[in-house]
């Protein structure tokens, strides 16, 4: 679409072979339960190659699915976000003149869940919201059943005055949900977890920076952490001194200066990943309990990606891989003989509500601004696809606010409110982004093309930036 004119292993041997059942020909509108993540970069996956962490469910639904390697965020950070899937929007497009990462009104009064129960759809959300919407805004109204259940703290004291983690009610919902569903209805649930953010409040590592479910105790405690494949401290001084001194490298401090550091939290942080793994398997065994398996098509992503000390940095926010590019599963079981499959065409998280909807059978609103990605999972030519992507950043400004374009050889990016400083990358000759062509005359044509197409699309999406006035102190 043109811009806007966006207990492991035993839970698997029940859970997954049930959900690779084909239903016949079922003229039933399929189920959907959309599995959301919280700062999980695309290789923190054990299907991925990842040395260290354990994921086996979400692995097994990527190896009997479909498994996008090229999954992209249009604006790396949570509430944006998630904004842009609930409205098909990028920032640029639904946000304020005055705050672009915050909602206007009119962007975000009908929502994707909104259409799928006009279309008869029983609609859930449980987890983290956290989307900047107007204040009068109530979420509740624009699902059948709605829950916010955010960290600070993880651990949610319940009536019994036992503490249960963020993680394990979210399933726990879900489950109800399952269980509570008809045959005779099609559902869309939405489990949005809070994993695996940290806990910015409470900076005490391990636990108390990244607290995991009860469940996961122990796990990688043996484990020597490998540092940061990106952790010569060269690649942080070859920076811009915006980028130096930005959040990016003040999170850093918190985390991951420290070798001591460094291991008890990325431990923690695997824990936490292996946690929710765990917490999708039991959703999925009541699934097939309930006898909704072989309808229902499962999705799993994050919000943005995450740098885990490359390059010096922590957080996500600027414009390179490491904040940008998510994981993205689907497994659809009527899907069978075009299933075991991997993708590496450029998709966005614009994508997923215009595909929720076509395999809903429900018409596309005319503004969204992502591509259906439903032809490709079922196998299909997916026709004019894009070849380049428009990525942004306007939740912090001025600290990082950035815009640019991306395809599969280069990356533009320009910081606004620090001069237009740019950067280019080959992304064929240097995969890692340790080059910055844009001074190099060699590549002068090709950063002209992407300025050009950078301009192009900030015009069709609404427009450049006003410039940043700093709010007056009262």
């Amino acid at each position: 679409m043109e811009p806007i004119r966006f207990l492991f292993s035993a839970v698997l041997l029940l859970v997954i072979p049930a959900l690779t059942a084909v239903a016949s020909d079922v003229e039933a509108k399929p189920n959907i339960i959309f599995f959301f993540t919280d700062d999980q970069r695309n290789d923190t996956l054990g299907v991925e190659g990842h040395p260290i962490v354990k994921t086996p469910t979400i692995d097994r639904l990527a190896n009997e699915g479909v498994r996008f390697t090229n999954m992209f965020v249009s604006h790396s950070i949570c509430w944006v976000s998630r904004t842009s899937i609930l409205s098909g929007l990028t920032a640029r497009s639904f946000g304020m003149s005055d705050r672009p990462d915050a909602a206007r009104s009119e962007t975000v009064e009908v929502l994707f869940s909104d259409l799928l129960m006009d279309a008869g759809y029983r609609t859930g959300f449980y987890g983290k919201w956290h989307a900047k919407m107007p204040n009068d805004y109530k979420p509740e109204d624009h699902f059948d059943e709605y829950e916010r259940i955010f960290r600070n703290p993880f651990f949610k004291e319940q009536p019994d005055g036992s503490k249960r983690h963020t993680t394990e009610l979210i399933a726990d919902r879900g489950v109800s949900f399952l269980e509570s569903q008809s045959k005779d209805q099609p559902f869309c649930l939405n489990l949005w977890f809070n994993v695996a953010h940290a806990e910015d409040r409470d900076k005490r590592p391990g636990i108390g920076h990244f607290p995991w479910p009860k469940a996961v105790d122990g796990m990688y405690e043996d484990q020597t952490i490998p540092v940061p494949r990106l952790n010569d401290p060269a690649i942080y001084e070859s920076q811009p001194d915006f980028l130096k001194e930005s959040i990016n490298r003040a999170r850093f401090f918190w985390r991951w200066d420290t070798s001591e550091k460094y291991q008890i939290n990325m431990r923690a942080y695997y824990r936490m990943l292996s946690g929710l793994d765990g917490a999708i398997a039991r959703v999925l065994k009541t699934l097939e309990e309930q006898g909704l398996a072989d309808n229902t098509i499962i999705v799993y992503s994050a919000d943005n990606g995450y740098y885990m000390g490359d390059r010096g940095f922590a957080g996500k926010w600027s414009h390179y891989e490491q904040s940008l590019r998510v994981p993205l599963v689907v497994y659809d079981p009527r899907n069978k003989k075009h299933n075991r499959r991997v993708i590496d065409r450029l998709a966005m998280n614009l994508d997923l509500p215009v595909t929720f909807l076509s395999w809903a059978g429900v018409d596309i609103p005319a503004h969204y601004q992502g591509l259906n990605l439903a032809p490709i999972v079922r196998g299909e030519a997916p026709g004019n696809w894009r070849t380049d992507m428009f990525h942004e950043h306007v939740g912090l400004r001025p600290l990082i606010s950035w815009e640019g374009v991306r395809n599969k050889r280069y990356k533009y990016a320009r910081y606004i409110d620090q001069s237009n400083y740019e950067f280019l990358h080959d992304l064929a000759r240097d995969p890692d982004e340790m080059e910055n062509l844009a001074d190099d005359s060699d590549y002068a044509s090709i950063l002209a093309n992407l300025r050009k197409r950078t301009d192009d699309l900030v015009s069709g999406y609404g427009g450049p930036l006003k410039p940043f006035v700093a709010p007056k102190k009262k």
